[in-house]
C-alpha cells in the first residue's frame, strides 16, 4: 500500500493523479464538464456530472497505471472552493445545480448586508468580506429560493457542503458529512479564530446549523470509500481547498512565503504564521492549513480572471487556437502601443471587490490587433498580481522581500512568467513539480498514512525549475502600473 490517489476537482474539469511512494506522479486522468450560465453573471455546475466525472477519472487512472484499489494507502481531495451544493441526506440527490464561486447572483444581498452595517463584524470573525464569491450568500439564496428547503434543513433532511463535502458524502456512501478547516474558512460562516461555525452569522443569514458539515484537520480521518465506489475500501486521509493545497504543495510553511496559482483565476497566499493578520487593504484573512489541531493563517488575494482571459482570446476573439500560443502572439505586439485590458468579466476581485464592474479595454489605436490584445490579456495578470502584492506588503510588515512561487497552467508560459517578474519587480520561482495542488492533497493523505515525510523533510524536497528575474527598468515598470491603475479607476467609474 504505497500509492496515494489525489482527487483534484476543479472549476472546469475533474482530475485524478496517482502518486507513488516517492511522491512522484505515475499517471493523470482528466475529464472536463459543462459550464452552465443560466443568466448574466450566473455560473453553475451539475453536481451529478461533477460526481460521475470524478469517479470516472479515479477508475481510469488506476486502470491505466495497472494499480489495484487495494494498493492505495489513502485518498487526498482538493477542490474548487466556495462552490455550493445542497443535497438530501437520505438519497444524496442534489436539490439544485451547484452555484460556482464565480457566480454573482447574490450581489444585491451582499450589498444590503453591507449597507446594514454587518460587514465589519463578519470580517472580524471570518476574515472575509461581504462578496458573492463566498458560500454563505449562495447558501442563503438556495434556501430562500427552493420550496420548503429551509424547513427541511432545520429538520436535518438537507445538507450543505462545498465540493469536498459533497464528494466525501458520495465516496463514503453517505456515512461522513465533513469538511476541512480551509474549505470551512471560505464559507462566510466559519469563525477562523474560534475554529467553529458562527451561530451569530448563521442566524443573520437564516441558515440552519444542522445542515453544516463537521470541520476537521486537513490531514485526518474522513472515512473510507464504500465498497462499490472503487472496488475496495480506501481511507480518505487528506482534504484542502485548492489554493491551500497548492500552498502546501509549494512547501510555503514559513511566515513570509508566498505562492500564486494561475488557473481560471489567480489566487495568491502569503503565510503569516500562527497569528491571523487583519487586512486594512481589503485582502482576505484565511486559514492556510490546520494540522494537529493547530491553525496557520494567510493573507489571500483573489483575482477572478487570469487563465480565463486566455480562454477569452481563444474562444471569444478566436485569435489563438490554443492557450500555449498566447505568449508567442504577445511577443509580436508593437512596443509603442500600450493597450490595457481590465478583465472584469465577472467583476473585480481583490483589492477592489467590485462585483458590478465589467471588463474594459483602453489605449486602442487603428493598428491595435491580435498581438496587442494577447499582450494586454497576459499583462493584466501581472498587474493584478502587483495589486495583491502591494496590499499584502502594506498589511504585513514582513512582506517586503517576498519571492513568489508560482504554479497553475499559466505558469508554464515563459513569456508570461518573465513579464510577471518584470511588472512585479520581484523574482518569480517556478518549481520542478508543476502539480502542486494535487501534490498538496497527496502529501496530506500520505503523511497521515505514514508513507510520506513530515513538514520539514517535505519542504526540503522542494526543487526549483527556473527563477525569472525582473528585467524591466523601474521607471518603466512604475509608469506601466500607473496606466493600469488609471484604467481600473475608469472601468469602475462606468
Amino acid at each position: 500500500m504505497t500509492y496515494i490517489l489525489a482527487i483534484d476537482q476543479g472549476t472546469t474539469s475533474s482530475r485524478a493523479i496517482l502518486f507513488g511512494a516517492a511522491m512522484e506522479v505515475l499517471g493523470i486522468a482528466q475529464r472536463e464538464f459543462a459550464q452552465i450560465y443560466p443568466d448574466a453573471g450566473w455560473v453553475e455546475h451539475d453536481p451529478e456530472e461533477i460526481w460521475t466525472s470524478t469517479l470516472q477519472v479515479c477508475r481510469e487512472v488506476l486502470e491505466r497505471c495497472g494499480v489495484s484499489e487495494g494498493a492505495l494507502a489513502g485518498i487526498g481531495i482538493t477542490n474548487q472552493r466556495e462552490t455550493t451544493v445542497i443535497w438530501e441526506r437520505d438519497s444524496g440527490r442534489a436539490l439544485h445545480n451547484a452555484i460556482v464561486w464565480q457566480d454573482r447572483r447574490t450581489a444585491p444581498l451582499c450589498a444590503a448586508l453591507r449597507e446594514a452595517g454587518h460587514e465589519p463584524n463578519i470580517a472580524a470573525r471570518t476574515g472575509l468580506l461581504l462578496d458573492p464569491y463566498f458560500s454563505g450568500a449562495k447558501l442563503k439564496w438556495l434556501l430562500d429560493t427552493l420550496p420548503d428547503a429551509r424547513n427541511r434543513a432545520e429538520r436535518g433532511e438537507i445538507l450543505f457542503g462545498t465540493i469536498d463535502s459533497f464528494l466525501i458524502w458520495r465516496l463514503t456512501g453517505g456515512k461522513v458529512h465533513a469538511t476541512d478547516a480551509t474549505n470551512a474558512a471560505r464559507t462566510l460562516l466559519f469563525d477562523i479564530h474560534e475554529g467553529g461555525w458562527s451561530a451569530e452569522i448563521c442566524d443573520l443569514l437564516d441558515i440552519p446549523m444542522p445542515m453544516l458539515p463537521e470541520v476537521r484537520d486537513c490531514a485526518g480521518d474522513f472515512g473510507t470509500t464504500a465498497g462499490d465506489v472503487l472496488g475496495a475500501r480506501v481511507p480518505i486521509l487528506g482534504v484542502a481547498g485548492d489554493q491551500q493545497a497548492a500552498t502546501m504543495g509549494q512547501a510555503c510553511f514559513r511566515p513570509g512565503m508566498m505562492k500564486s496559482t494561475y488557473g481560471t483565476g489567480c489566487f495568491a497566499l502569503l503565510n503569516t504564521g500562527a497569528v491571523p493578520v487583519a487586512s486594512n487593504n481589503r485582502m482576505l484573512t484565511t486559514i492556510a492549513y490546520q494540522l494537529g489541531g493547530r491553525r496557520s493563517y494567510a493573507l489571500e488575494g483573489s483575482i477572478f480572471v487570469a487563465g480565463a482571459a486566455v480562454q477569452w482570446l481563444r474562444d471569444g476573439l478566436g485569435v489563438i487556437g490554443s492557450a500555449a500560443q498566447s505568449g508567442a502572439l504577445a511577443d509580436r505586439a508593437d512596443p509603442a502601443q500600450e493597450v490595457v485590458l481590465v478583465p472584469a468579466f465577472t467583476g473585480l476581485g481583490a483589492p477592489y471587490w467590485r462585483p458590478d464592474c465589467r471588463g474594459a479595454i483602453f489605449g486602442l489605436t487603428r493598428n491595435s490587433g491580435p498581438a496587442e490584445f494577447a499582450r494586454a490579456a497576459l499583462e493584466s495578470v501581472g498587474f493584478q498580481t502587483r495589486d495583491l502584492l502591494e496590499a499584502m506588503r502594506a498589511d504585513w510588515q514582513g512582506g517586503a522581500d517576498v519571492i513568489l512561487r508560482v504554479d497553475g497552467g499559466m505558469s508554464a508560459s515563459d513569456w508570461t512568467m518573465q513579464r510577471l517578474a518584470d511588472l512585479l519587480g520581484a523574482p518569480v520561482d517556478r518549481p520542478v513539480m508543476q502539480e502542486t495542488t494535487a501534490l498538496g492533497a497527496a502529501w496530506l493523505a500520505g503523511m497521515q498514512a505514514g508513507i510520506y515525510p513530515g513538514m520539514d523533510q517535505f519542504a526540503n524536497g522542494w526543487a526549483l525549475e527556473r527563477r525569472f528575474e525582473p528585467q524591466m527598468a523601474p521607471d518603466e515598470r512604475d509608469r506601466r502600473y500607473e496606466h493600469w491603475q488609471r484604467a481600473v479607476r475608469a472601468a469602475m467609474a462606468v
